[in-house]
C-alpha cells in the first residue's frame, strides 16, 4: 500500500471505474460474500437449536476444517492451471446447491445434524478454490496501477458484508425461519453466478502451468524456506485458534443473555461492525514503516477484546468490544496481506493464496472447536477470558521465535546502509 496519507482518507473507487472486468468481479462478490454470511449465523444457529451443545457447534468448524485444508492442497495449483473465470462460474453453482440442501433438510419435521454437516463441510471445501480464484483474478483486471486499491475495496466490502449479513440473516431467521434464510442464499449464489458470466476468460499468464503434484509442492517449498512467511501465517492462527468466538455466539445470544435469533445476529455483526469503520477510514496505513510490529500490536489487540467480551454482561457492551475486535483484525489482516503480497513472485501466488486461505478460513474453524469445548466443559465467559489471555501469550512467543516478523517492514522503507 503505498501512498496513503491523510489526502486519501476513504476507500479509493478507481479500480471500479476504470475497469469492466473488475465491476462484475465486485458485484458477483457482493452478492456471494453476503449469502456466505447468512450460512455463518444460520448454520451454527440451526445446530445450537436442534441439539443445545456448545461442543457440537464448535465442532462444525472440524467438519469445515478437514474438506477446506484438503481442497486447499491442490486449489492453488489448479488456479494456476485453469481458466478462473470457469472455476468461478462451478464453485458459484455448487454453492448454490449446498444452500439448496440445507433449505430442504430445514424444511424437514426433524432435520438431520449429520446433513447439516456434511453440507457445511463441502461448502467449506469449494470456498477453498473460490476465494483463491477470486484473488489472483484482481491483478489481471485492474492492473499494476491499481491493485491495492482494488483489495481495499474488497476489504470494505468484505466487511460491510460482515456487519449488514449476520444482522440480516439473524433478523430473517426471527421473521421467517430457517428455511427461507437458506433459500435466499441459494438465490444469491445464482445470481453471483449469472454477473460473473460477464467476465472475460481469465488464463493464467503464459496460457496456465500444468496441474500436478510438483506445481503443489512448489509452493510448499518455497514457504518452507521463509520464516517471515511462516511467522505470518503463525500469527494468524493464534489470533483464530485461541481468540475466534463465532462458536459461542448461539449460547451467548440465547443462554447468557437471554435472547433471540436478533440478539445473536448483532453479535455476529459486531465484529464486521468494528472492521468496517476501520477498512473505511485506512488512509494511515500508508505512512507506517514497522508492519510486523502493528501486526502483533493488532492480535494483542484482538485477544485483549475478546477477553473482555467474556467478562462483559450486557448485549451492547458485548458488541462494544467485539467491535474493537473487529477493528483490530482489519490491521492485522491489511499488513498481513501486504506482507504476503510483497514477499511472494507472481507465478507462486495462486499456490500461496491458496496456503493462505487455509491459514484464514482453518484457524477460525480450529478455533470454534477449541472455543465450544471449552465452554462446554466450563462456560461460554471461560471460553473466551482463557481464549483471549492465551491468544496475547501466543502472539508475544511468536514474536520471540520468529523475530524477522517484528523486524519486518516494508523493502522500499528498509534503513539505508
Amino acid at each position: 500500500m503505498s501512498g496513503g496519507t491523510g489526502r486519501q482518507f476513504f476507500v479509493d473507487v478507481g479500480p471500479l471505474r476504470a475497469s469492466p472486468g473488475f465491476r462484475w468481479l465486485f458485484g458477483g462478490m457482493t452478492l456471494s460474500v453476503t449469502a456466505r454470511q447468512f450460512t455463518i449465523v444460520a448454520v451454527p444457529y440451526q445446530v445450537y437449536q436442534l441439539t443445545g451443545s456448545t461442543l457440537l457447534v464448535g465442532a462444525l468448524g472440524i467438519a469445515q476444517l478437514v474438506p477446506l485444508l484438503l481442497t486447499s492442497v491442490v486449489g492453488g495449483a489448479l488456479v494456476d492451471s485453469v481458466d478462473r473465470r470457469r472455476l468461478l462460474l462451478i464453485t458459484q453453482l455448487v454453492l448454490a446447491l449446498t444452500a439448496g440442501g440445507l433449505a430442504l433438510n430445514a424444511s424437514l419435521e426433524a432435520p438431520l445434524v449429520w446433513l447439516i454437516f456434511l453440507l457445511s463441510g463441502i461448502n467449506a471445501g469449494v470456498s477453498a478454490i473460490d476465494n483463491p480464484s477470486r484473488s489472483a483474478s484482481i491483478p489481471a483486471l485492474v492492473g499494476e496501477g491499481y491493485l491495492a486499491q482494488a483489495f481495499a475495496l474488497i476489504q470494505t466490502l468484505f466487511n460491510i458484508a460482515k456487519t449488514a449479513g449476520p444482522a440480516l440473516g439473524g433478523l430473517l431467521i426471527a421473521q421467517a425461519g430457517l428455511t427461507t434464510v437458506f433459500l435466499v442464499e441459494a438465490a444469491l449464489f445464482l445470481a453471483s453466478g449469472i454477473v460473473l458470466l460477464r467476465l472475460p476468460h481469465l488464463i493464467p499468464e503464459g496460457g496456465g502451468r500444468r496441474f500436478g503434484v510438483e506445481s503443489i509442492k512448489e509452493g510448499f517449498s518455497f514457504l518452507r524456506d521463509r520464516r517471515l512467511l511462516q511467522a505470518n501465517f503463525l500469527a494468524d492462527l493464534n489470533a483464530m485458534i485461541f481468540g475466534a468466538p463465532q462458536a459461542l455466539f448461539p449460547a451467548l445470544g440465547e443462554t447468557v443473555l437471554g435472547g433471540d435469533a436478533t440478539t445473536v445476529g448483532i453479535l455476529f455483526a459486531a465484529p464486521g461492525a468494528g472492521a468496517l469503520i476501520a477498512a473505511l477510514t485506512s488512509g494511515w496505513v500508508g505512512a507506517v514503516k514497522r508492519h510486523g510490529r502493528v501486526i502483533i500490536i493488532a492480535i494483542a489487540s484482538w485477544g485483549a477484546a475478546i477477553a473482555a467480551v467474556g467478562l462483559s454482561r450486557s448485549l451492547w457492551v458485548m458488541a462494544f468490544f467485539l467491535a474493537i475486535a473487529g477493528a483490530a483484525d482489519v490491521a492485522s489482516a491489511v499488513f498481513r496481506t501486504t506482507l504476503l503480497q510483497a514477499a511472494v513472485p507472481d507465478e507462486l501466488r495462486g499456490r500461496l493464496s491458496a496456503i493462505h486461505v487455509g491459514v484464514v478460513a482453518g484457524g477460525p474453524r480450529l478455533g470454534d472447536f477449541r472455543a465450544g469445548s471449552v465452554a462446554s466443559l466450563t462456560s461460554p465467559q471461560t471460553s473466551l477470558v482463557s481464549g483471549g489471555i492465551m491468544c496475547i501469550i501466543g502472539i508475544l512467543a511468536i514474536a520471540r521465535w520468529l523475530p524477522e516478523l517484528p523486524a519486518y517492514r516494508p523493502v522500499h522503507d528498509q534503513p539505508q546502509e
